[in-house]
C-alpha cells in the first residue's frame, strides 16, 4: 500500500520563461540609467586629473618667475617648471613663454576628446573646446560638469 507522501506529485521547482523574461526587462532598465551615470562619472574623475596638473604646473610656473623675472625658459627639463607629462587620457602643451605671460593647455585624448583646458600667467581658467551635450564652452572656469558648472 503507497503512503499519502508517495502518491501526491512532486512539485514544480524552477522558474517560468514569464519570470525570466521579467527579470531581464528589471536588469536592462536599471543599466539603462546607471550605465550612462556611471560614464559620467569617470568622465568627471579624469577632468580632475587635468585641471589638477595645470594647478600645480601654473604653481611651478610661479615660481620660476619670482626666481628668473621671465617665464622664457620654462617647460624645460631640470627646472623649477619642467614640461607637463602627457597621461593616458590627456596631452598637456607649453606656449607662448615670454617674459610676462604663458599658456598651457590641458587636450583630452582617448574617452576624452573633445576637451579642451587652458590656464595663463593671470590664472584665467579657460574651458575651450567640450563635447556635444556638454554646456559651458568659453567659460572663465574650468567646466566640471555636464550642465555647465564649474
Amino acid at each position: 500500500m503507497k503512503t499519502e507522501l508517495q502518491s501526491r506529485p512532486q512539485a514544480q521547482r524552477g522558474f517560468t520563461l514569464i519570470e525570466l523574461m521579467i527579470v531581464v526587462v528589471i536588469v536592462a532598465i536599471l543599466a539603462s540609467i546607471a550605465i550612462p551615470s556611471y560614464q559620467d562619472y569617470i568622465r568627471r574623475g579624469r577632468i580632475t586629473e587635468a585641471v589638477s596638473t595645470l594647478s600645480e604646473a601654473r604653481v611651478k610656473m610661479e615660481q620660476f618667475f619670482q626666481d628668473n623675472r621671465t617665464y622664457v625658459g620654462t617647460c624645460v627639463s631640470n627646472t623649477v617648471a619642467p614640461p607637463l607629462t602627457n597621461t593616458a587620457n590627456w596631452t598637456f602643451a607649453c606656449s607662448g613663454q615670454s617674459t610676462t605671460g604663458y599658456l598651457m593647455t590641458a587636450t583630452g585624448i582617448s574617452g576624452m576628446v573633445d576637451f579642451v583646458y587652458t590656464i595663463n600667467e593671470a590664472n584665467t581658467r579657460t574651458t575651450t573646446s567640450l563635447p556635444t551635450g556638454w554646456a559651458g564652452t568659453g567659460n572663465t572656469c574650468w567646466v566640471i560638469r555636464k550642465d555647465g558648472s564649474c
